[in-house]
């Protein structure tokens, strides 16, 4: 019989047949029961007491016997050397009929008489013939499935998992059952290696649909790839305590098993879920509507700023993933429509309260616009000039008040300010002659005591008059 068929296998005589001639079976003879009178148990390929030898041979396929091609000249060269290669083993009759396929290979036979220990020693065993795929292992294999035949419990021969595989091909082949089972059971209960599912995955199509629910159950997940990853993002930002270590491994598995579609979904839903507790959160501190003693509304007004402050690091690290993902063309249209959002920032931020409770927070805010501006700025979110016009229109206030409001300004600070000063003015330069002259008279705030220390600034309106220096082209372009 042939080993790996894709075809489940059937419930139906063998086409093998015992080297003496006997009739076709039939159904119902398949179950005949035989009846035998053993004083001892028993034996694996006991020559002196085995009724059925059975000839194992390497069975080559007939499109290996001529070459007509390299390939075929190769495989018959491989399978060259299993030619003539045999073994014969003894077995009981009694024994065998534990595999349905040998049940109704030897049903014609017994069927009329009755095996007893007074048989005549001078009487010749059967013989059958059964042929093997020609595999370095499938010799020890099929030996080993025989010699299981003898062993009334099978739960403790498995051992492994490449040992049920090597085994269960064949005892479907066989129709053993008892082994089958076993065999589905122990691969059910431990682990499997990539190259071990592989096998796994090519056997269960053999297997009738109750025996390969549990293992089907082990490679179809419940929920498509998505809303996997939509939960460990979630949880990434709202579960853990060590949240910086689980954020690095979930963004790694952002790179290494979504796709881009997938991705963009997954951060823009939660980008709006953050960025919207982070509003709420900044518009309840900036317009309280409380009724209760002071030190109720300065609780409530702490909660506020620290659930600001939480959601904007959480909202930070998914425009870095979206950025890095380049899947951030959402998230900058967001930003830039923020009108009342930034306008509630600048009241917070004016009014130095938040210095005590979160001083991190201006910082995380202008962090979330400098990432976004320098992708704009690098080319790598094409937005279009209403939403570059407005990005700068919208945050530029706010960067101001910052640096007028954070006092003293820390290094790190002084760098932030610096880096967002200079994105502005590179995408000023990318507007229209009308809105960049607008939006540079809000950039003088950029300026130093020393000139020499804003040469961005210089460059910015430079630029700008150079440009409206030169001769207008807009006839010659009509």
């Amino acid at each position: 019989m042939t080993i790996g068929s894709s075809k489940k296998r059937q419930r139906v005589l063998p086409t093998s047949t015992p080297s003496s001639s006997s009739s076709s079976s039939t159904t119902s003879s398949s179950t005949t029961t035989i009846t035998t009178t053993t004083t001892t148990k028993p034996f694996f390929n006991d020559r002196n007491s085995g009724d059925v030898a059975i000839r194992l041979f390497f069975e080559l396929s007939p499109f290996d016997s001529t070459s007509t091609s390299t390939s075929t000249s190769t495989n018959t060269n491989e399978n060259s050397i299993y030619e003539g290669i045999q073994t014969q083993i003894y077995l009981h009759s009694h024994v065998l009929h534990r595999s349905k396929y040998f049940s109704a290979l030897l049903s014609d036979r017994w069927q009329t008489q009755t095996l007893t220990q007074s048989q005549p020693q001078s009487q010749k065993p059967l013989k059958l013939n059964l042929g093997i795929p020609p595999t370095p292992t499938s010799l020890q294999s099929y030996k080993t499935v025989l010699q299981l035949l003898y062993t009334p419990d099978l739960s403790n021969s498995i051992d492994s998992v490449s040992t049920a595989l090597d085994l269960l091909p064949i005892a479907l082949e066989l129709l053993f059952e008892d082994l089958v089972k076993s065999c589905v059971t122990y691969l059910e209960s431990v682990p499997w290696t990539e190259a071990e599912e592989q096998r796994v995955l090519s056997i269960v199509p053999l297997l009738k649909q109750d025996e390969c629910q549990e293992l089907l159950s082990r490679l179809s997940p419940p929920t498509e790839p998505e809303e996997m990853l939509h939960s460990l993002v979630s949880s990434a930002i709202n579960k853990y305590p060590n949240m910086a270590f689980v954020k690095a491994f979930v963004a790694k598995l952002l790179r290494d098993y979504s796709t881009r579609d997938s991705a963009k979904r997954v951060l823009e839903a939660e980008f709006e879920k953050c960025i919207r507790v982070v509003k709420e959160s900044l518009e309840d501190y900036s317009s309280p509507d409380f009724r209760g003693d002071h030190n109720e509304t300065e609780a409530i007004q702490r909660l506020n700023l620290h659930k600001a402050m939480t959601n904007g690091k959480h909202l930070l690290w998914l425009i870095e993933r979206m950025i890095e993902l380049r899947v951030a063309d959402f998230a900058v249209k967001a930003w830039s429509e923020q009108a009342s959002f930034t306008a509630d920032l600048q009241r917070a931020f004016q009014d130095g309260a938040w210095r005590n409770i979160v001083p991190g927070l201006p910082a995380v805010v202008l962090r979330c616009t400098s990432k976004l501006a320098n992708a704009v700025a690098a080319g790598t979110i094409l937005a279009t000039k209403q939403i570059r016009k407005k990005l700068v229109k919208e945050w530029l206030p706010v960067l101001v008040v910052c640096k007028d409001n954070v006092s003293p300004m820390s290094p790190s600070n002084k760098s932030l300010y610096l880096e967002l000063e200079e994105t502005f003015l590179r995408i000023i330069s990318t507007l229209p002659m009308s809105d960049s002259q607008e939006l540079l008279q809000q950039c003088l705030s950029f300026s130093t005591r020393n000139v020499d220390d804003c040469p961005h600034l210089l460059t910015a309106f430079d630029t700008w008059f150079r440009r409206a220096a030169r001769p207008s082209q807009t006839d010659d372009l009509c």
